[in-house]
């Protein structure tokens, strides 16, 4: 089957991945019993927003508490309450939030539920640093991390032993049962990773933390380094006692979403192949990988036979190579693959974030095909000069390359679509 219009069928697979991670969905799936008491309700995330609002369409009782999400990523709701703060790098908002959040869950008792709606993007939305830092070091430790290249596990590792609030603190700060929804942007979904874990432990240690310091050549401030050599840097462990009656549901995933893609390409008799959930790493070398697949397709028709859509999610990471450059992962995953596949013809590429947001500008991501690199040249751009600049959103938006779908109201990661026809 010929695909007379490339661009559409892609996005039509970024619709269908989007609308399967549809928390309404997750939450009718995993809804908690209604408690003697309060029922109260904390959250953070890009898509914390729109789960507030699917779980008073279908509670049957009363509701209070608040979630903080990023500004412009809020919505209407009757009972919950919606805060908006920064993302990716923390501010005064997201500080007063995460105050609140551990307010809010102090005080319940044994007979309250509090239902924690975690998604991704949490971690910069819940800045709470320990004593002796400032939130201007927590928002040069994002600012850090984001431009180390280190995976989103390692970052998260570091943030959660930097807070007063990550790392299971807010679910250990109630006596209230915590009954936590989560829609994973992680590879791998470990519960405990998305967001910082604020109302799940894991097992990784401040020693854990100092080790991607070092690894990563992090130049932290003193003042955060003395805190992560000091047992107060501590987080609580999964065996604590004060976890026995919480409980976690990972409610949407990437897996969940690129079944759906697969099963919409099929159903327009194309071949789907799923190469991972769970794809980390640099993303131009990601893109690399991606590139050479679709090459031996293209050109000797393996490992998969053409006509077929190559879908693949997780979390890449960009290591920032200069200043100025506008673009997110997404972005730089598509400039690169333009590069690999220039001259190619038959080869049509999305690359997206499913919250709709990729790094800090306004678009989700960005299409590539074999003949990118030759209209950025026409535009007067060096494609190469633009990756090396770490500046993709500003080749795409000259040759209108660039993929915009406003806020999706979920977030679970990278969304690749790569046809060969």
């Amino acid at each position: 089957m010929t695909i007379t219009a490339p661009r559409d069928f892609l996005k039509s697979l970024f619709d269908a991945a989007v609308r399967a991670a549809d928390p309404l969905t997750g939450i009718k799936a995993h809804l908690p019993e209604r408690p003697k008491g309060r029922t109260v309700v904390i959250g953070a995330g890009k898509g914390a927003a729109q789960m507030a609002r699917a779980l008073e369409s279908i509670w049957d009782g009363r509701l209070e508490g608040l979630v903080v999400t990023r500004y412009g990523y809020g919505c209407e709701t009757r009972a919950i309450e919606i805060i908006e703060a920064a993302h990716p790098v923390p501010d005064a908002a997201g500080l007063t939030a995460a105050k609140r959040l551990m307010e809010t869950v102090n005080g319940l008792t044994e007979d309250d539920l509090v239902i924690a709606l975690i998604c991704g993007g949490g971690s910069a939305l819940l800045p709470a640093p320990p004593e002796g830092l400032t939130l201007e070091d927590e928002i040069a430790l994002n600012e850090m991390l984001l431009a180390s290249g280190a995976p989103i596990s390692a970052m998260n590792v570091v943030r959660k032993h930097l807070s007063t609030i990550k790392g299971g603190r807010l679910a250990a700060a109630t006596k209230a049962r915590v009954d936590s929804l989560i829609v994973s942007d992680i590879p791998g979904d470990n519960p405990a990773h998305v967001a910082s874990g604020p109302t799940v432990a894991d097992g990784s240690t401040r020693h854990d933390a100092l080790e991607i310091v070092r690894q990563y050549g992090l130049l932290l401030p003193q003042a955060a380094l003395d805190h992560l050599n000091s047992p107060k840097a501590d987080a609580p462990r999964p065996d604590d006692p004060v976890f026995l009656m919480h409980a976690h549901h990972i409610i949407a995933s990437a897996g969940v979403s690129l079944e759906a893609a697969a099963a919409l390409a099929k159903s327009q008799g194309i071949e789907p192949a799923i190469l991972s959930d769970a794809i980390e790493g640099e993303s131009r070398d990601v893109a690399l990988v991606h590139a050479a697949i679709a090459r031996e397709v293209s050109g000797r028709n393996r490992p998969f036979p053409k006509p077929v859509v190559i879908l693949s999610g997780g979390e890449t990471t960009v290591t920032l190579r200069a200043k100025g450059g506008k673009g997110g992962r997404n972005g730089e995953f598509a400039l690169a693959m333009a590069l690999a596949i220039d001259g190619q013809e038959g080869i049509h590429v999305l690359a997206a974030d499913t919250d709709g947001i990729d790094g800090s500008e306004d678009n989700a991501g960005a299409f590539a095909d074999g003949g990118t690199a030759r209209r950025l040249r026409a535009a007067g751009l060096d494609p190469r000069r633009l990756l090396d600049g770490n500046d993709s959103y500003s080749g795409f938006a000259a040759t209108s390359d660039l993929f915009e779908t406003g806020p999706t109201g979920t977030n679970v990661n990278d969304f690749r679509a790569i046809l060969i026809s």
